[in-house]
C-alpha cells in the first residue's frame, strides 16, 4: 500500500521496537497530529478470550469522563408519555412506527438507539437491519430501558459500547486529538478499568494483551501493558 509523506513522517516518529507508557504514548499521538481536521483517537484492546465461548464473551457500556469529542444522535423508539421524556431529555428523533418503516427502507441515520421494554415485540423484527450496525437496543448496554431520560443523558455526555470480536480484540474510540493528553489518558483508563472489571471468570492466563493507539490518520503506537495496568490500579 502506497502511504502519504504525512504518515511516512509519523512512522519515523515512533520506535517499533518499543512500548511506551500512557502518558508518552499520548503524548507521542498528539505530536504527530498533522490532518485537517480534528482526528478520532482509537484503542485496540488485544483479549486473552475466546469469543467463541458465550461464557467468554466480553461486551459492555462505559461512560468516558470527557466524552467521545462526538455529537451523538439518538433515535428513542417509545410510545406516549415515553416521548416527551425523550425528547425533553435531548433526543434527536423520538417516535415508533413511522421509524420501524424508515430502518425497514434502509434509514439509520443515527448514532444510538434506545427502546422501551414495551415496544421491543415491534423493535425486534428490526435486528436483521441493525444488528450488522451494531444499533440494535439491548439491556446488556443499557439501550432498552424505561428510563428514557437517563439513557439519553448518558449517551449524549459520552456513554459507550464495546464488545470484543472475533479476534479477541476490543476497538474503541476515546476521544479526539483536540483533547488534552489528561482528557485522552483519563477516558483510556476509565475504558480500561470497565474491560478489566469484564474479565470472564472462565478466562485462562493473560487477559490483557497487545494495546495500541492510533488516530485517525496516523500509525499505531504500542503501548507498555504493565505500566497501562499499573495505571489504573
Amino acid at each position: 500500500m502506497r502511504r502519504s509523506k504525512r504518515y511516512r513522517s509519523s512512522v519515523e516518529k515512533i520506535d517499533a521496537h518499543r512500548l511506551y507508557t500512557l502518558e508518552e504514548g499520548v503524548d507521542l499521538l498528539k505530536k504527530m497530529a498533522a490532518a485537517k481536521f480534528d482526528e478520532s483517537v482509537d484503542i485496540a484492546v488485544r483479549l486473552g478470550v475466546d469469543p467463541k465461548k458465550t461464557d467468554q464473551m466480553v461486551r459492555g457500556t462505559v461512560s468516558l469522563p470527557h466524552g467521545t469529542g462526538k455529537k451523538v444522535r439518538v433515535l428513542v423508539l417509545c410510545k406516549a408519555p415515553k416521548d416527551k421524556d425523550a425528547k425533553e431529555a435531548g433526543a434527536d428523533y423520538v417516535g415508533l412506527d413511522e421509524y420501524i418503516e424508515k430502518i425497514e427502507k434502509g434509514w439509520s441515520d443515527v448514532d444510538a438507539i434506545v427502546a422501551t421494554p414495551d415496544v421491543m415485540k415491534e423493535v425486534g423484527k428490526l435486528g436483521k437491519y441493525l444488528g450488522r450496525k451494531g444499533l440494535m437496543p439491548n439491556p446488556k448496554s443499557g439501550t432498552v430501558t424505561s428510563d428514557v431520560t437517563q439513557a439519553v443523558k448518558q449517551l449524549k455526555a459520552g456513554r459507550i459500547e464495546f464488545r470484543v470480536d472475533r479476534y479477541g480484540i476490543v476497538h474503541a474510540t476515546i476521544g479526539k486529538l483536540s483533547f488534552s493528553a489528561k482528557q485522552l489518558a483519563d477516558n483510556i483508563k476509565s475504558l480500561m478499568e470497565q474491560i478489566m472489571r469484564l474479565k470472564p471468570p472462565s478466562a485462562k492466563g493473560q487477559y490483557i494483551g497487545n494495546v495500541t493507539l492510533t488516530s485517525t490518520m496516523g500509525p499505531g503506537i504500542k503501548l507498555d501493558r504493565a505500566d497501562l495496568l499499573e495505571a489504573i490500579k
